[in-house]
């Protein structure tokens, strides 16, 4: 191959690939048992896996060619860009040649769409199983398939592939109109379902024959702009908690819009990018997945939006004075897990501690639990910290004054990843 030549299409093909956000690798378990490359086990993708160690993966694109105009979009048909395309030999080359020097552990891929859907998933599926079958690649893949594609192609992509995703690109059909009227929306929820149907019937099948082949064991996940269109923050929820619940999507990832092109459906060019929304609607989506909120306590039709200068467990706890204090040596977990200050594994440690005895403010601490916004919610063997007399905008002004922001502080710009 022509290095030089490579070396452009490198460049080209992996900025344009930046904007896309979705490629965690939590889930798979992909072992190398066949003397081969690579091990997924332990995650990839610019991500932190579960011992707090940093992956990373080759993220590309096979072309930036694409025959939509999406307005919103770097690579759109109308764009005055550089435009290049790998072969699928070539993917495939930098993939083991990176890996073998230490450089990856793992590819995302996604494209333009050139000439229709098939065409270009039939390559990006080639991709993989040349990996998988030639070069026996264990390591973690994570294919973005494309809107449209048959279920053929969806069903092959599965059986290489980690993980397997399908962009929403805008949160609604009305933005999503608006911004990409060429596109259809149900040719993103289409492959979505028969992914649902599979999933679970290629689990159904590892229960009962113990060799059957591994089918996207990482499952599949969506992307989201936000910014672009004029969604609020309870629209962009509901959407994410719908597609949570209709096609057990693992992850919904949102990406704050960047400004890139003008147009005047899309905010101007100088506008900011919408980080601090951003970081909130993925503290929000936690509290969905892991913290037992439904979207309508964290947002709703009178507070629409998200509170940007506090996270929204915060936002909900001083809107809901009347569920605090509470005894945190006799409330159960789920309530424990309402308080702000207190994450998932603290509330875990504090059930436990207190069969041992009664828990005081110093415990707390060890425990791990934030006693500076904790303590305006809760009760312990101690006095200290007793003042009960605040109103819910009184708390939120001393835990302002108390910790800025380090988003609103220091007002950050875009995260590059190149």
């Amino acid at each position: 191959m022509n290095a030089d030549r490579i070396t452009e299409k490198l460049n080209i093909l992996a900025d344009a690939a930046k904007y896309d956000v979705s490629c965690a690798s939590s889930g798979s378990k992909r072992k190398n048992e066949n003397k081969g490359l690579g091990n997924a086990s332990n995650g990839i993708c610019h991500s932190y896996t579960e011992d707090g160690r940093c992956v990373s993966l080759l993220k590309i694109l096979l072309t930036n060619y694409c025959i939509y105009d999406c307005a919103y979009c770097v690579s759109r048909k109308s764009n005055d860009i550089q435009r290049a395309a790998f072969t699928v030999q070539e993917v495939v080359d930098l993939t083991i040649n990176f890996y073998r020097r230490n450089y990856i552990e793992g590819l995302f891929l996604s494209s333009g769409i050139f000439k229709d859907a098939d065409f270009t998933m039939e390559r990006l599926v080639q991709v993989a199983k040349k990996l998988r079958t030639e070069h026996k690649f264990n390591g973690y893949i994570h294919l973005k398939s494309i809107p449209g594609a048959s279920d053929e192609l969806m069903r092959e992509a599965g059986l290489y592939a980690d993980r397997l995703s399908i962009n929403l690109e805008m949160p609604t059909e009305a933005g999503l109109k608006l911004l990409a009227p060429d596109k259809n929306r149900q040719d993103m929820i289409n492959p979505m379902q028969f992914l649902k149907e599979e999933i679970k019937l290629r689990m159904d099948e590892k229960k009962l024959f113990k060799k059957a082949p591994l089918f996207a064991p990482a499952g599949q996940s969506t992307q989201v702009i936000v910014g672009a269109t004029p969604e609020t923050d309870e629209q962009v929820l509901q959407s994410a908690n719908y597609f949570y619940q209709t096609f057990n999507l693992k992850r919904v990832y949102y990406s704050g819009y960047v400004p890139v092109l003008a147009d005047k459906r899309l905010p101007a060019l100088n506008s900011s990018v919408p980080m601090v929304r951003e970081n909130r609607l993925y503290q929000a989506d936690w509290l969905m997945r892991y913290y037992g909120f439904d979207v309508g306590e964290i947002v709703n039709q009178n507070q629409p939006l998200l509170d940007l200068d506090i996270d929204p467990k915060l936002s909900w706890a001083i809107r809901n004075m009347n569920e605090f204090p509470i005894d945190i040596n006799k409330a159960d977990l789920k309530l424990i897990l309402r308080v702000p200050g207190i994450g998932m594994l603290s509330a875990q440690k504090i059930v436990s501690a207190r069969r041992h005895g009664r828990l005081n403010w110093d415990q707390l601490k060890k425990i791990g639990v934030s006693v500076n916004r904790a303590r305006y919610f809760i009760t312990c063997n101690s006095p200290q910290f007793e003042r009960r007399d605040l109103t819910g905008n009184n708390i939120k002004q001393f835990i302002l004054a108390e910790s800025q922001s380090k988003y609103l502080k220091n007002k950050p710009n875009q995260l590059n990843l190149f």
